[in-house]
């Protein structure tokens, strides 16, 4: 686990379900589900395989990771403009 910025939820969902022993159950709050620097990662990863990345599975996740604190970095500046 990283103590990076993560941009926060990519897909929050307020007032979500989940079922409990059979019954569908309203919870409030959110949902957050994956980070968004590992929603960037996922896209930056996929241009790279499209690109045929031409290295190792870690050196592809690595540059993938990389690649999405780059992208939360330059989003949390642009939101201090």
């Amino acid at each position: 686990m990283s103590n990076k910025p993560d941009g926060g939820p990519a897909f929050p969902a307020p007032n979500h379900y989940h079922r409990i022993d059979g019954a569908i159950v309203q919870c409030e709050g959110f949902s957050f589900g994956m980070s968004l620097r590992d929603h960037f990662a996922g896209l930056a990863m996929q241009g790279m395989v499209a690109g045929l990345f031409d290295g190792t599975y870690e050196k592809l996740a690595e540059s993938a990771y990389k690649t999405a604190d780059a992208m939360i970095a330059a989003r949390t500046q642009d939101t201090k403009s």
